[in-house]
């Protein structure tokens, strides 16, 4: 009887969630498409996608799928994203970007909760948006969130920072080399300023690649550098909030630990490229897709009832960052 009921059961969950993922899918789909056509950044394309479909996810088929896109694929999307990185290439950057990152995040995070704190918001938000600013954007914003514990508004405020770090990103790519040249500094100066401030990892190789290639190489080495530090950060968050919290413990990130796992894997060359490539074009279909679901579940009215002040504590933290960077590039 178990035996039989078993595959029996999981049948019906698939059937159960097919709609709200192939939703989602579909929606990442659309976005990936506008995104190599028209030059906006995939993401915030899925955002706002998502967004126009919320009602899907107020009654009807859709609503056990979104959520499965929005915690488990996410999750695995990011635990994904470690054959990005290796070893080698971190190596290659030398001592200073591998002494330097971890204080900038530190530095972001900790800005993060000060601009949060000063402007009325929670402690939570604070952390959710310098992680997100200090790591990779999007990407770390999700991975972050999932570990934090659970609230009412928690989505909400996932869906913000992503929308507000995409677009500073997209701004960022255009002004940063502009205004790093006008500094007059070197093109190995410029692409490590532009990796260790720009959130996005597409848009730190779009910028960098604009000003030479060796500014090119260099952001990129130190943008993956950066995201290197996301499991670190992600377990971090998750054991500061299984002590801290009353009610709603998050689970323990299992997914950072994978993320670890595959960038230890690939730095042993234990992958043929076309694994490596096949893993990480996996992960960004499944972020993307994420971000779809994410976007489902938010409306417009509750995005723009957050007000000003949330707006506030991302640029004041993206703001700290920038200045943080120039700062060694001056003096260290």
């Amino acid at each position: 009887m178990s035996a039989v009921s078993a595959p029996r059961n999981n049948f019906l969950d698939a059937r159960r969630l097919a709609p709200g993922v192939l939703m989602a899918f579909t929606i990442a789909a659309a976005s990936t498409f506008l995104s190599e056509h028209y030059g906006a950044p995939t993401m915030l394309f899925a955002l706002l996608i998502g967004m126009s479909f919320h009602f899907l996810t107020i009654e009807g088929p859709c609503i056990d799928g979104v959520q499965f896109t929005a915690s488990r694929l996410l999750k695995i999307g990011v635990a994904l994203l470690g054959v990005r990185v290796t070893f080698s290439d971190l190596a290659s950057l030398g001592a200073a970007p591998v002494l330097l990152t971890p204080l900038l995040i530190l530095v972001t995070i900790g800005a993060g909760v000060l601009c949060s704190r000063l402007l009325g918001r929670r402690t939570r938000f604070g952390v959710l948006t310098g992680g997100a600013v200090a790591i990779c954007g999007a990407s770390a914003a999700l991975a972050i969130a999932s570990v934090l514990p659970k609230r009412e508004d928690g989505e909400r405020d996932t869906l913000f920072t992503v929308i507000a770090v995409t677009s500073l990103s997209t701004l960022a790519m255009i002004a940063y080399p502009i205004l790093f040249r006008a500094f007059g500094f070197s093109d190995r100066d410029i692409g490590w300023l532009i990796g260790a401030t720009i959130h996005d990892v597409a848009q730190v190789v779009g910028a960098g690649y604009a000003v030479s290639e060796e500014a090119g190489a260099v952001a990129t080495y130190v943008k993956l550098l950066r995201v290197a530090f996301l499991p670190i950060v992600v377990i971090a968050v998750a054991l500061a909030g299984r002590r801290s919290a009353a009610e709603g413990k998050a689970p323990f990130p299992w997914f950072a630990v994978g993320f670890a796992a595959l960038l230890v894997i690939n730095s042993l060359g234990a992958l043929p490229p076309l694994v490596r490539a096949a893993v990480g074009a996996a992960a960004q279909w499944l972020l993307v897709a994420a971000i779809a679901a994410l976007g489902m579940k938010t409306s417009l009215k509750a995005m723009a009832d957050l007000g000003p002040r949330h707006i506030g504590v991302v640029i004041g933290t993206t703001l700290t960052l920038l200045a943080a960077a120039l700062a060694a590039v001056y003096f260290i």
